[in-house]
């Protein structure tokens, strides 16, 4: 890869997540003495966020490319090491972006949730990345790092044979101030995945054709509200991205070194019963209007109806984001010992009990945009712990062994044991 490239661009930096992204990055990439630029259609735009954001204006460079313009892809990802891309729903944006990257031999990384956008994107594009020498990594953000490494990170700390795990996932607010939380490319990405969620479950089963073996004892789904002793309130089987991540790691775990995979489930944990109530309406709601077209019309309409005042077409509120605060715990079991085949049975019942957390503050925007930039810092400055010399990969699959844990605990993301028992 040329050395005068810039270590990174981030494309769709006019866009609210972008900002973000651009902002960190001026004082992390000046930190580790990196050179970063920026991109998108409007160069006005642009300006504006380099002098909102970037306190050495000529130091960054801007470029202008738009996703309908093929030719200004390929002019922006060769001037890259690597490239944030912040351009959603990437369901509509974000293949040919990936297309180029791999095409001009530039590493990647997203903030998609999508999972049927994930899924496409490794069953199209693995072996070419492979090829290429590229890393493509998906899910760099609150979806999926804190649950996916916190899963590596349980595994890392259990000393022994983990059989399965549970994540809780909890947020909250620490302000009474009223308005949208999240941002509308948000809401559009979530309307459009539900839309296709009856494609995924063949999607995967393209992915991996082949099941893998029955481990036991199996981890079974809790009922649909339930105590935990791990966290307060009433929580509930929670079917996001995290879950599919998640397991495409540990399935890429047992194959690449024959590792016994953990089995998955994921919680969302709420403080009352009428927040489960509303928060099962909304879901409904959601799922069903977003089968039918002039549904589709109505939630991207409408908003701030349909998710009780969370998303609105206005940009979501600066002292809410700061007061929004994320843990996920992480209730593992297993044994002791590990037997030396990732397929060979345990004769005696799990005997070991760990439980683990992760979390931090303002998740949706500020969370995402540290762990973007450092999953990018990671693929430019650890190659050489990062497997098969490229690839489409999930993000506990890319960084397992790499040192992104411990710069994420630097920018106050916690990962923390909270109990080890042994029976």
């Amino acid at each position: 890869m040329a050395d005068d490239r810039l270590d990174i661009i981030i494309f769709g930096a006019t866009g609210y997540t972008g900002k973000y992204v651009v902002k960190n990055a001026s004082q992390m990439c000046k930190d580790r003495k990196m050179k970063f630029g920026i991109a998108g259609r409007r160069k006005e735009a642009l300006d504006a966020v380099v002098k909102e954001f970037v306190s050495d204006i000529e130091d960054v460079p801007i470029i202008l490319a738009d996703i309908k313009d093929e030719e200004s892809l390929k002019k922006m990802t060769e001037r890259a090491k690597i490239l944030i891309n912040c351009c959603g729903p990437y369901k509509f944006y974000g293949e040919p972006v990936i297309k180029t990257c791999i095409a001009t031999r530039t590493h990647y990384v997203d903030v998609t949730g999508e999972e049927q956008f994930m899924i496409e994107m490794q069953l199209k594009y693995n072996e070419t990345a492979k090829e290429a020498g590229v890393y493509i990594v998906n899910a760099c953000g609150f979806d999926c790092i804190p649950s996916d490494l916190g899963v590596i990170f349980t595994q890392q700390k259990f000393e022994g044979e983990m059989n399965a795990i549970e994540i809780y996932i909890s947020m909250w607010l620490s302000t009474d101030k009223k308005g949208p939380l999240l941002n509308y490319a948000t809401w559009e990405s979530a309307v459009h995945s539900l839309a296709h969620v009856k494609e995924i479950q063949a999607l995967r089963t393209k992915l991996c054709p082949i099941k893998l073996p029955e481990f036991t004892p199996k981890l079974k789904l809790r009922s649909v509200l339930h105590r935990s002793d791990v966290s307060e309130g009433w929580s509930t089987p929670f079917p996001s991205a995290d879950h599919s991540v998640a397991l495409r790691t540990q399935r890429f775990l047992y194959d690449k070194y024959k590792e016994r995979p953990a089995q998955v489930k994921v919680y969302v944990t709420l403080k009352s019963f009428f927040e489960f109530l509303i928060m099962a309406i909304a879901g409904m709601l959601l799922l069903v209007l977003s089968r039918i077209s002039c549904g589709r019309n109505l939630l991207l309409k409408y908003p701030a109806l349909f998710s009780y005042g969370f998303v609105s077409h206005e940009n979501p509120n600066p002292e809410m984001q700061k007061s929004t605060h994320f843990s996920l715990t992480f209730k593992a079991s297993g044994w002791t010992e590990k037997l030396s085949e990732p397929t060979d049975e345990h004769t005696d019942p799990p005997n070991k009990k760990v439980i683990t957390k992760v979390s931090g503050d303002s998740p949706a925007y500020e969370m995402t945009s540290i762990a973007a930039i450092l999953s990018a810092t990671t693929i430019l400055n650890e190659t050489d712990k990062i497997p098969d010399n490229g690839g489409v990969f999930t993000p506990g699959a890319a960084f397992g062994k790499t040192s992104l844990i411990e710069q994420l605990i630097k920018h106050n993301i916690k990962f923390e044991v909270i109990s080890s028992i042994e029976k």
